[in-house]
């Protein structure tokens, strides 16, 4: 039942079916419950093979549809995805046949087709399933007279072969080619005259014309001037061969006018006389066009440009000289218009051309064939064709003044002077005429045609024909008329012409008859009569050429001396007349003419040999069987051929032995035949007589083939003539013999033949070919023959094999030997056993022809399969029996397994052979069962052979894991062809296999380790039953080694090394992990060593969990991360769990590539990683990797210099330096300074980048991997990023989602519940932490520039801390400092970043809840080591002339905007009533109580202290926030973020300011003054404070200048400056200041002063200045100051100069 409608059902017992399918209906049942509805199918009658669980339905209808059908479903879902992967053109090509074939399948559905019609589409349908099949990647289907063919009914010999001539005949079988010109306009209309226009194909390389002229007439408008030709100007030009293709044709097109004598003739109206004239020329190169019109199927379009000729004299060469581009030789045209044809090539024979394309044939098209003879002549083919070239003409001026204007008229005449009607062709497209007229060229007495004209004469009237050329000289002044004065006759190369009046007319032809024609006949009868009107003129002549194509006639070739050669042709009806007159003479007359007959019906035979006329061979036959009389003939006939054999040993001269030698099939045809009717005529009689004159022939011939012929060439050739001819008299003798005496005949002809294979390479080869057409005749396919034939045939065959001679056309013989059997249906038992013995030493001598790759090697190997294909079980067992030691037997067990695996391989069989590659994988599959038997029995237990066994096993997996059987990667509809067919085979030699390795018993450990990679592989094969017989040997395999060492060491590392690349490879899933573990766990279970070995096998599993993780990311389009991820995963695992050292560092380098891939150049710690490994040692080491064998000292230097460079790319100079000390160590204990020298320096350029480059600090996040949909490395698992440069929270989170787009955000960082880690999803939890640096000792040195610390906060770090707040209790809303507690959690990594990744796993959490007096305490200890660090870096100026940084951290400190800063902390926890209730916290109030003071007293170079406590404190000089963004906003509420009022200022906050100030003042004004006053002190300090100077500085330097001089001039003063400070100090700032402050002081002193005024206001003067105010400055100046201050602090308030107060944590808050 075939579906033809698609069905979808609403109802749960329905059967959704899609169209096409193929429904097998088993039941038909009533009511109204149904399946699928009966109206969507179409009932088809069809027979059920292979009943069982794989049965198929064939439908009973033509094969052809079946396939059609069968095939398109295929194509669809390839079709589909040509689109998707962007085949466009290939895409609608295979549209194109898709519609092609279902219409033809339309087409023979019909019924209505005759058996040619049937067979014409059958072959145009298999011509599109083959071309689709192959551009779509898809298999080769074998076929026969275009059905496919069933492999089981036919030998492997026929299947390839039938393969193999298919692909040949693909390439090499020629094919016609058709161009057809179709002539849509000449646009060139400036002639204003009738045109002819003649098409022609030109060869350029030969410099001649190749085909007839297509012939158009156009009418002075440019239309035909026949208006039944509208659109019908079209030719086709015929039988070009390939060989015409690959010639260098152009299409030609002469343009020929007639009208006027010229153009520009001044009279008007009509001329009175019109001439032809030439006019213009136009060209096309075949090559130009040849490719587009080949690969189109409609005409393609092309515009000629006409050139005209400059000289007339160059008309003939015209062509030539515009091929050339001799461009002074005509005339470019003004216009780029001409002649618009259009072009179609067209392939095929004429007739199927006209059955495909009966269109263009309806048009009219002229038929246009070539000159000559097409490659291959049909015994139909009639053709009569004279072709008449006017070449050119020598002719007197004839006392005229200028020279003539010369037409030649042509004539055809017969004997009796009549004019032949229609004769003469101009071209096809045009109809015949009985007269031609030259086309003239102006004022030339030499003028040069080259014009040709067709003759189709009657072969009745063509002899006694003759052509007579009338000459004119047409006069342009004499009324334009056309006078006659000459003629010539018949055709002639070199012809004279006549002389003539103009007034003569030829009615009298004998008059001329008589007359010489060319210079031969002039010589021979010199002396004319005078009283003829007719006059030879000696000076003038006239050329001509002809070429004759004639069925029926021959040339002369005395009398066309200068003509082509012509073929010389036997016309059909000619053949019988001609043999019926030859066997009458032999019958009259046979003592006198036997031998010339004999010779004539040789030379005719022969004749026949020719390709050209091979077609003729049925015309013979015919006659033979149905004309033929000659009942006598046969005895002169075998006499004469046996005369001829006798006489060969004697003879120097043997061509016409030679010749009768190959006509001996024909002979013997004759012979037999003649024989056949003697007998019947007289009833029997001379029977005796007959049979012995043929064994005396025999005799004869065996005579022949007998003799020595190595020292006679001529012998030689006889010999192989007689060969050659030999098998093809095997059937006429049938005829009259029986198959048993023939059979002995041939028998001792072929066994006359010298048994040796130095009789010269060109006679073997014909032996042995003679021997091949013996095996392919139908005499061998008789039994009684074969067992005749077959010894001495083999003893040939095993001559030449033995001496690896002609081992093609020994393969072929064998192969139609095999062929043979496998078709016959009546061989005997005996007679196969016989066959198999002797064909048995093929494979046992002749294996080794299998080894090479040959053009000879698939002959072989289907020889090969053919043979095994035929043995059973007897003849294998005749087989083992036959040899006669075991050392013979184990090299042919060798030789046939060897054989097998080169048949899997090596490519013997194209990929698309899926039909052979099958076949063969069944037939060694049988054979391995048959020899299985044997191998154990003769090569296990006393006498074991491992190479034998290794070999079986070795074959055994090369079969399970051979492409062509992995079922899986097949079609659905394949997959149940080939499993209907075979069955699963790879399930069946793993059976053969497990049963195999069983019967070997202890014998098992010599397959340890070897066999386990390959086993391994073979239990990686995607089919469940194969896995679960092959995957229980491991386990046999650790018991029996553990039986003997103790252990399964050995098991255990092939297995881990074996496993890493099978899997890397693709092989493996998650499925085969589960039941690995599952299968060998269940088999341990019950040993002895059962710890050992299940912790073996959960190793083995996690392992392949990983590498199965690892494969499936590199395979995907995963991002680098995560392929790192993944690689340093499985790269941990081999190190630390399994401790496989070469994997380990396998894995190290791929993981290094993959981070120079990422230009991530913290490569170099991953190759420190085999660095580690390394000693400096002299140990040699073998090539690894991309490493030479070297030294493993030179294998360190070198790892060393790449790490060093890869650190330097990084940027990580800390780390090159150590290895650049114990580079530099290795070299000066070796003294190699040179290289010291080179280290050395390289140490020094990484001491300055330290110092001088700038390096970003990163940011570090902690991710949390949840759910099970993650991979198992990252599964429910927190890790810790380093970030990219640049890169905050948000965009990391970005990037981190990208890469995993199905996982969700988690917006809290607490920890997941159970839930969330076991559903099917992925949940990520991000979010920042805070290095904290181990090396806490370099951070905490004063005298450390910042740029070192800084590299060590964030760099070669294991902990991490994130800071969650929280209200322990409740929460006081006056002061929330009192319950506002820190979660602080430290995640320790398994390895400190920056690493050989981006991220490590966390290995441990740390969790503490840090009380708030703790967190104040930390807060405050970290604001002092940041003014610290703030001030050290003014100092060391490593922060010049900027001063906002400072600036924004003291506005922080003394105004803190938000929660009141250390006020609420001394609110907090300085309060009575909370000292009172925490008597425990009291040394940590003390604590706090110093670092207030010590924020307020001046103590610059003061280290801080170690402070106890639970809760870790912010690590010195950390500019870095204490808790993440996402929960920093929780630490202030925003309603209580409050800026402190001015109440804040009042009372005893006001004396706790001054005072703090009054300490700060000497610590800030030695970074501060040198800003405020770059100016000349001596100057501005009068106008400031107008005291006298000497009184007023005294007070003032001692505290500003012990902070200003070490800034301005770092020495030592009292050696420098041994002078009175007072004198030189204003010298000094006067020309030091300006260079101290590079800045525009204009812009930093309004900024400056809004910071330091206010300082001044709030601070006790007379500690500052300790003089008596009012003497001093007699004015108010905090009223003085607030004017001067207001308006600079209202012009400038713009600018920013504290930035927003962090809300990231309360404690900097001030």
């Amino acid at each position: 039942m075939w579906l033809i409608c698609t069905f979808r059902g609403s109802v749960a017992q329905v059967l959704a079916l899609e169209v096409g399918e193929t429904v097998q209906i088993l039941e038909k049942c009533e009511g109204e419950t149904r399946i699928f509805p009966a109206s969507y199918v179409h009932l088809k009658k069809a027979v059920v093979t292979n009943r069982g669980p794989h049965e198929t339905a064939v439908p009973l209808e033509d094969p052809t549809l079946t396939e059609v059908s069968s095939t398109l479903q295929e194509w669809a879902l390839l079709w589909k995805q040509l689109y998707v992967k962007h085949k466009v053109d290939l895409f609608y090509k295979v549209r194109h046949v898709m519609m092609e074939l279902i219409d033809l399948r339309r087409q023979l559905l019909s019924g209505h087709l005759t058996q040619d019609q049937s067979r014409d589409v059958k072959r145009h349908v298999t011509v599109r399933l083959d071309w689709g099949n192959e551009h779509l990647g898809l298999d080769l289907v074998p076929r026969k007279e275009f059905d496919m063919v069933d492999e089981d009914h036919i030998s492997v010999s026929d299947l390839y072969k039938m393969e193999t001539r298919r692909r040949e005949t693909e390439t090499t079988v020629p094919v016609p080619h058709h161009l057809l010109v179709n002539l849509k306009s000449f646009t060139y209309n400036s002639i204003g005259e009738d045109t002819d226009i003649f098409f022609s194909l030109y060869d350029l390389r030969e410099a001649k014309t190749i085909s007839e002229r297509f012939l158009v007439r156009l009418n002075k408008n440019g239309a035909p001037r026949n208006p039944e030709k509208v659109e019908r100007l079209c030719a086709l030009f015929t039988d070009l061969s390939n060989k015409d293709m690959k010639r260098d044709l152009y299409i030609v097109s002469h343009v020929i006018r007639t009208g006027r004598m010229l153009l520009n003739d001044s009279e008007k109206g009509p001329p009175l006389v019109q001439y032809r004239r030439p006019y213009g020329c136009a060209v096309l190169a075949m090559s130009d066009v040849l490719q587009t019109i080949a690969e189109l199927k409609e005409e393609k379009d092309f515009v000629l440009k006409v050139y005209t000729c400059n000289n007339e004299n160059e008309w003939y060469q015209i062509h030539e000289n515009i091929i050339r581009k001799s461009s002074t030789k005509y005339t470019v045209p003004s216009t780029s218009y001409g002649l618009i044809i259009s072009l179609q090539l067209l392939r095929g024979d004429v007739d199927q051309v006209r059955r495909e394309n009966p269109l263009i044939f309806s048009r009219g098209v002229s038929v246009t064939r070539k000159l000559g003879f097409p490659d291959v002549i049909m015994p139909g083919d009639v053709r009569n064709d004279l072709y008449l070239t006017l070449e050119r003409g020598d002719f007197e001026r004839g006392g005229k003044s200028v020279q003539k204007n010369i037409e030649v008229t042509v004539y055809v005449l017969y004997a009796d002077g009549e004019i032949l009607k229609d004769c003469i062709s101009l071209g096809s497209g045009e109809p015949q005429v009985p007269e031609h007229r030259s086309f003239v060229l102006y004022h030339n007495n030499s003028p040069r045609w080259s014009e040709v004209i067709k003759l189709p004469i009657p072969i009745d009237r063509f002899r006694g024909s003759h052509l007579r050329f009338e000459f004119r000289h047409c006069s342009t002044k004499d009324k334009g008329e056309k006078k006659l004065f000459g003629f010539s006759l018949h055709s002639s190369d070199e012809g004279g012409w006549n002389h003539c009046d103009e007034n003569t007319t030829f009615s009298n032809h004998a008059l001329y008859l008589g007359l010489p024609c060319c210079k031969e006949d002039f010589n021979s009868c010199p002396s004319i009569p005078s009283s003829l009107i007719f006059q030879r003129s000696t000076k003038e002549n006239f050329w001509i050429s002809t070429q004759l194509s004639s069925t029926k006639l021959t040339q002369n070739g005395t009398q066309l001396t200068g003509d082509r050669p012509i073929h010389l042709v036997i016309s059909p009806s000619f053949l019988q007349d001609i043999l019926d007159t030859l066997f009458s003479i032999l019958d009259d007359n046979t003592d006198k003419y036997g031998p010339l007959v004999f010779q004539s019906l040789v030379f005719i035979i022969n004749l026949l040999r020719d390709s050209k006329y091979y077609h003729f061979r049925p015309v013979m036959d015919t006659y033979i069987q149905k004309h033929f009389a000659g009942a006598l003939a046969y005895k002169e006939l075998i006499r004469c051929l046996k005369w001829y054999m006798d006489r060969s040993a004697e003879v120097v001269r043997q061509d016409h032995i030679q010749e009768a030698m190959r006509a001996l099939e024909y002979l013997f045809k004759f012979i037999i035949q003649s024989r056949i009717l003697y007998s019947r005529a007289t009833c029997g009689m001379e029977e005796e007589q007959f049979r012995t004159s043929v064994q005396e022939l025999f005799q004869s011939i065996r005579f022949v083939l007998s003799l020595d012929s190595r020292n006679s060439e001529t012998l030689i050739f006889t010999q192989a003539a007689l060969l050659n001819s030999f098998p093809a008299i095997f059937d006429e003798l049938l005829q009259m013999f029986t198959v048993q005496e023939v059979a002995e005949f041939v028998r001792g002809t072929l066994g006359s033949m010298p048994s040796t294979v130095h009789m010269g390479q060109s006679m073997d080869v014909v032996k042995l070919q003679s021997i091949a057409r013996t095996v392919d005749s139908r005499l061998f396919s008789f039994p009684e023959s074969r067992r005749i034939l077959l010894p001495v045939v083999l003893h040939h065959i095993h001559l030449h094999l033995r001496q690896q001679k002609e081992l093609l056309i020994c393969s072929g013989i064998l192969s139609s030997i095999f062929s043979i059997i496998k078709s016959s249906s009546m061989v005997t038992h005996r007679h196969t056993h016989r066959h198999m013995k002797t064909a048995s030493l093929l494979p046992r001598d002749r294996l080794s022809c299998l080894h090479p790759v040959s053009c000879w090697q698939g002959e072989y190997v289907s020889c090969l399969l053919s043979l095994l294909r035929q043995m059973t079980d007897v003849h294998f067992q005749h087989l083992m029996e036959n040899f006669q030691s075991k050392e013979e037997l184990k090299e042919f067990f060798l030789k046939v397994l060897s054989v097998f695996r080169n048949l899997m391989k090596l490519s013997i069989f194209p990929r698309d052979w899926n039909v052979m590659r099958l076949l063969t994988s069944n037939i060694i599959l049988t054979t391995a069962q048959y020899l299985s038997p044997a191998l154990h029995k003769n090569f296990t237990e006393a006498e074991f052979d491992f190479k034998v066994w290794n070999s079986y096993f070795s074959l055994s997996v090369l079969y399970i894991n051979q492409p062509s059987l992995q079922l899986e990667s097949l079609s659905p509809a394949k997959r149940n062809k080939v499993l209907d067919k075979y069955g699963d085979m790879r399930v069946m030699m793993t059976y053969e296999l497990f049963s195999m390795w069983q019967k070997l018993g202890e014998n098992k450990i010599h397959f340890i380790p070897g066999m386990i990679g390959p086993f391994l592989g073979v239990t990686l094969v995607p089919q469940v039953e194969v896995r679960n017989i092959m995957i229980p040997i491991f386990h046999d395999m650790m018991d029996w080694e553990q039986r003997k060492n103790g252990n399964f060491k050995q098991v255990e590392a092939e297995l881990i090394d074996k496993l890493d690349s099978l899997v890397s490879e693709g092989k493996g899933d998650e499925n085969y992990r589960e039941l690995f573990g599952l299968l060998l766990l269940e088999k341990i279970e019950q040993e002895t060593w059962r710890e050992t070995g299940v912790s073996f096998v959960t190793s083995v599993t996690r392992l392949m969990e990983r590498l199965l993780d690892y494969r499936d990311c590199m395979k995907g389009d995963e991002t680098e991360n995560k392929k790192i991820g993944y690689t340093v995963n499985l790269l941990n695992f081999y190190k630390s769990e399994i401790n496989k050292e070469e994997m380990y560092i396998r894995y190290i380098h791929k993981l290094c590539d993959m981070h120079l891939q990422a230009e991530n150049y913290t490569a170099a710690f991953t190759l420190l990683l085999y660095w580690e490994l390394l000693n400096w040692e002299e140990k040699l080491l073998k090539e690894f990797l991309h490493y030479p064998t070297q030294t493993e000292w030179s294998r360190k230097e070198a790892l060393s210099r790449k790490v060093i460079h890869y650190f330097n790319k990084g940027k990580c100079w800390e780390f090159g330096v150590p290895l650049c000390r114990d580079l530099a160590f290795q070299y000066e204990s070796l003294y190699d300074y040179q290289s010291l020298s080179w280290i050395r320096k390289m140490e020094a350029a990484y001491y300055d980048n330290i110092m001088e480059q700038q390096r970003l600090e990163p940011e570090f996040f902690r991710v949390g991997f949840y759910g099970r949909k993650f991979p198992f490395f990252l599964r429910n698992k927190e890790f810790v990023c380093r970030g990219h440069d640049y890169e905050r929270l948000e965009a990391f989170q970005q990037r981190m989602l990208g890469e995993f787009p199905q996982a969700i955000a988690m917006q809290h960082p607490n920890q997941p519940d159970e839930a969330i880690l076991q559903c099917d999803s992925q949940y990520l939890q991000i979010y920042a932490v805070t290095p904290v640096p181990d090396s806490v000792g370099v951070l905490q040195m004063d005298r450390v520039p910042d740029r070192i610390k800084s590299f060590y906060r964030v760099n070669n770090v294991r902990r991490y801390r994130y800071d969650r707040p929280f209200h322990k209790g409740p929460k006081d809303r006056d002061n929330e400092f009192k319950s506002l507690w820190i979660e602080r959690t430290t995640l320790i990594l398994t390895h400190p970043l920056p690493g050989i990744s981006r991220w490590f796993e966390v290995q441990k959490r740390e969790l503490v809840e840090v009380s708030p007096l703790e967190n104040a305490v930390s807060v405050v200890e970290n604001k002092n080591q940041e003014l610290r660090t703030l001030i050290s870096q003014y100092q060391h100026k490593q922060l010049q002339g900027n001063i906002n940084l400072l600036s924004m951290t003291l506005n922080g400190v003394i105004d803190a905007a938000v929660n009141g800063g250390i006020a609420r902390y001394q609110e907090a926890f300085f309060d009575k009533e909370y000292i009172t209730s925490h008597p425990e916290d009291t040394e940590k109030i003390t604590q706090l109580k110093d670092l207030m003071q010590e924020q307020v007293r001046p103590r610059q170079h003061r280290r801080p202290r170690a402070r106890g406590g639970s809760g870790r404190t912010r690590e010195a000089g950390a500019p870095r926030d204490a808790s993440p963004p996402q929960e920093a906003d929780r630490s202030v509420p925003h309603d209580e973020e409050q800026p402190l009022s001015s109440e804040n200022h009042k009372g005893e906050g006001s004396s706790h300011w001054s005072s703090q100030w009054t300490s700060h003042l000497p610590l800030v004004l030695p970074v501060v003054l040198p800003l405020v006053l770059p100016v000349d002190l001596p100057l501005v300090l009068p106008v400031v404070l107008p005291v006298d100077l000497p009184v007023v500085l005294p007070v003032v330097l001692p505290l500003v200048l012990p902070v200003v001089l070490p800034l301005v001039l770092p020495v030592d003063l009292p050696l420098v400056l041994p002078v009175d400070l007072p004198l030189v100090l204003p010298v000094v700032l006067k020309v030091v200041l300006p260079l101290v402050l590079l800045v525009d002081l204009p812009l930093v002193l309004p900024v400056v002063l809004k910071v330091v005024l206010p300082l001044v206001l709030l601070v006790d003067l007379p500690v500052v200045l300790p003089v008596d105010l009012p003497v001093v400055l007699p004015v108010d100046l905090p009223v003085v100051l607030l004017v001067v201050i207001d308006p600079v602090a209202r012009q400038y308030s713009h600018i920013s100069i504290c930035p927003p107060v962090s809300r990231h944590h309360p404690s900097i808050c001030f």
